[in-house]
């Protein structure tokens, strides 16, 4: 007996193996973020590939930043929320972490692409490949839904201490999560701001105080 079963494979799936070499390459697109024209370099596998999703968008239209700011991006897939905030500082830095390493090489690729001389991208797991006395004045992250209560912990703790007095924190998450980042917030920081709740997602932010 034929160990798979004798049924035809459908139309869709065909048709994909039938592109599978086109399938293998990369992807690219062009988009304007925070007034900067980009270029990004994507392929399957990874975070929203074809476009800028409609979180990331709208945390980049209400964070606010300073031109010398030291950005923090965690979980920075192939890297526009890094990227295109770095655009927005350039007399400051921007390091990227993601423990994906396909995602990190592509978010090199981008760096490059986009001319960010003042960034750099670290495959790690969370925060954890930071020099311990590496700070920053913006943490931002786009945080999955099901990053789970004890990651969310660990993430929280070391982006504490990894930023400046004064320095914030700034994430988008699915609008159902809008009360459990209010009250971890709060536990970790002291302090909570609801800047924007859209259709889908919420940006949230607190301040590390002096």
């Amino acid at each position: 007996m034929h160990p798979f079963p004798q049924t035809p494979f459908p139309l869709g799936y065909l048709e994909i193996i039938m592109n599978i070499d086109a399938l293998k390459q990369d992807l690219h697109f062009n988009t304007e973020l925070r007034g900067h024209s980009l270029q990004f370099t994507t392929t399957w596998g990874l975070f929203s590939p074809r476009e800028i999703d409609s979180g990331t968008d709208l945390l980049l239209k209400y964070c606010d930043i300073k031109s010398d700011e030291h950005i923090l991006d965690l979980g920075c897939g192939y890297g526009p929320l890094g990227i295109a905030l770095a655009k927005d500082a350039p007399n400051g830095s921007v390091t990227m972490l993601d423990k994906d390493f396909v995602a990190v090489d592509y978010a090199r690729r981008n760096l490059i692409a986009n001319r960010i001389p003042q960034g750099q991208v670290l495959l790690s797991n969370g925060l954890a490949q930071l020099p311990k006395d590496q700070r920053f004045s913006t943490v931002v992250s786009n945080i999955p839904a099901k990053v789970g209560k004890e990651l969310m912990s660990i993430f929280l703790y070391d982006i504490d201490q990894h930023l400046l007095p004064g320095g914030q924190l700034v994430v988008v998450t699915i609008n159902g999560l809008r009360d459990y980042m209010k009250r971890t917030f709060n536990e970790q920081f002291g302090n909570y701001e609801k800047v924007k709740q859209g259709r889908d997602y919420t940006i949230s932010r607190a301040v590390k105080e002096g």
